[in-house]
């Protein structure tokens, strides 16, 4: 592939969209494309995985704040506001909004764009506490 192939209308709409758009426009800490091996019974995104790839985002920001290993020990706030679907790009926006002497506070938003599409929606969000824990496996204090 060269850069040719990376410019072109399709690409400069893609950059004035993101420019647009009104979700949050630091990059994502996590992308991940919805498979139909992900979903419930009925067809649509198992809120399951949804809430597997936040913490996933959440505990790579909490990670790199310890400067080590950390464990999720609670979700607060988690709100489903519409579903995701199968090819839906997901993108994953996390932030520290509280630290602690050995726990970290992640907020999370999910937002959902179709692959072919311009538009994203906020699909969910939700606050992930982090402990630091030593070698031992008990919390530890936060560099």
């Amino acid at each position: 592939m060269d850069d040719s192939s990376l410019s072109g209308p399709r690409a400069e709409t893609l950059a004035k969209a993101w420019e647009a758009a009104e979700w949050p426009h630091d990059p994502p800490v996590l992308r991940a494309i919805a498979m139909p091996s992900d979903t419930n019974p009925e067809g649509d995104i198992f809120g399951g995985w949804l809430l597997s790839q936040m913490d996933l985002a959440a505990a790579s920001i909490a990670f790199h704040r310890a400067a080590g290993r950390c464990a999720t020990i609670a979700v607060d706030g988690m709100v489903f506001i519409s579903p995701v679907f199968v090819g839906d790009e997901v993108s994953l926006f996390a932030r520290i909004v509280h630290t602690g002497r050995t726990s970290l506070k992640v907020e999370v938003e999910a937002w959902r764009r179709r692959r072919d599409g311009e538009k994203a929606h906020k699909v969910t969000q939700g606050v992930f506490t982090f402990v630091a824990i030593g070698e031992d496996r008990k919390p530890r204090p936060l560099p």
